[in-house]
């Protein structure tokens, strides 16, 4: 601590570093790591102490981070438990869910997916008609969802469903925390037509949800997911952790556990448009000199490295502490453009042989996948619609779009 009180970020970095060389140890196992670490509140040290925190400025997070990097040592489990889930429920669930689930959250015990779009209900997502109805102490649910990364392997689920169909479709949202391994949940993998398969559809048939595994309160699950979106359509990127030179039992347990992750993703960068290959692709096929592949490939990076100080920004508001506002759409936005013009060039540059998937060069197949892959950017996580829906009422201070009559059942609204 500093004089006068003030929380010192060069004392905090000094005590993480301290911990972290006196505690890792490569040769322990996964969970065992994780589990010290979580109980020391290093893990989330923003959090509060009832929460396996130390109640630090937000800033503290990113500070362990890099100590944890620094030696090398493991982190956090990878996915939508941490980036999603558990922001989700330190805002919005009871202490007796949290209590049960956040700490195994944290150590990697607890896998998660996000169950929200439905065939009828995705950009217009409050329009979903899964059914929960109450059965004693316990939710009875029937539905479909579709486009879920990992459900083919989670324990739990992040899943909206309709408890009040005389409600505006808004209010009769509820928000529940799913158990996946159990009869009438039913997983099939959906082929994409860049061939991945990345994404699940779910199918629920009388699944059963405990009534204490409600996140708030029922009928205001609207509310508690747009904590869940705003958190999607941050500006997080994915980068593979690097771990101790050492081996040790904890080091392979979380490469594997990396790996795992990973694989769901291969075909993320594709998606995002590859503008680092377009100058490689121009000098290779010798068309760096065309004023106008030139012209395209500058496009791209401007745009880009624009869109790069309005993450940058996003990410100082998130070390204030700051909940994630409407800058994600913005980068959402941008970042299905950059995808967009990403694509152009890389048609101007490759021609006919763009549609390649197979070839004597390498990146011909990597072009042809870029090509196939860009229109999921700006789809995934709220169509771009969707976010200039979010700019233009949250920054710009414009009027909402018209919409049915607000105090309207979901029952009466036309679907």
């Amino acid at each position: 601590m500093a004089a006068g009180g003030a929380i010192d970020e060069t004392q905090v970095r000094t005590e993480a570093r301290a911990w972290v060389r006196e505690h890792w140890d490569p040769e322990l196992s996964l969970l065992e790591w994780r589990t010290r670490l979580v109980e020391s509140g290093w893990a989330v040290p923003s959090w509060s102490p009832r929460w396996f925190g130390k109640g630090l400025p937000a800033w503290a997070d990113k500070v362990i981070a890099d100590e944890l990097h620094a030696a090398g040592a493991v982190g956090l489990p990878l996915g939508g438990g941490m980036t999603l889930a558990a922001p989700t429920l330190l805002r919005h669930g009871s202490d007796e869910l949290n209590d049960r689930i956040l700490k195994r959250t944290l150590t990697g015990e607890l896998t998660w997916c996000q169950l929200f779009s439905e065939p009828g209900a995705g950009s217009d997502l409050a329009s979903l008609s899964t059914t929960a109805e109450r059965d004693g102490d316990e939710y009875v649910v029937n539905g479909q969802k579709v486009w879920n990364t990992s459900a083919h392997h989670a324990d739990l689920a992040m899943l909206l469903v309709r408890t009040d169909w005389d409600a505006p479709k808004h209010r009769g949202i509820t928000y529940l925390v799913l158990p996946m391994h159990q009869p009438g949940v039913e997983v099939r993998p959906i082929v994409q037509m860049n061939r991945h398969r990345s994404f699940n559809e779910v199918f629920l048939t009388d699944a059963r949800v405990p009534v204490a595994n409600v996140v708030g309160e029922p009928g205001t699950g609207w509310d508690v997911a747009r904590t869940t979106l705003a958190n999607e359509r941050g500006f997080a990127t994915m980068r593979r952790p690097s771990f101790d030179v050492r081996r040790g039992r904890a080091v392979a347990e979380a490469e594997a556990e990396a790996a795992d992750h990973f694989a769901t993703y291969v075909w993320y960068p594709q998606r995002a448009g590859r503008a680092d290959l377009l100058a490689p692709q121009a000098r290779a096929r010798g068309c760096a000199d065309d004023a106008v592949v030139r012209d395209r490939i500058v496009d791209v990076h401007s745009f880009r490295s624009a869109n790069e100080w309005t993450a940058q920004r996003a990410r100082a508001n998130r070390e204030l502490g700051r909940q994630p506002g409407p800058e994600g759409s913005l980068g959402k936005l941008a970042a299905s453009e950059v995808a967009r013009r990403s694509a152009l060039a890389h048609t101007r540059i490759a021609g006919a042989q763009g549609m390649l998937t197979e070839g004597d060069d390498p990146a011909e197949a990597v072009v042809a996948e870029v090509l196939v892959s860009t229109p999921a950017q700006s789809i995934a996580g709220g169509t771009d619609e969707i976010q200039k829906n979010i700019i233009g009422e949250k920054i710009l201070g414009l009027p909402r779009e018209p919409a049915e009559d607000p105090g309207r059942s979901f029952r009466s609204t036309p679907r």
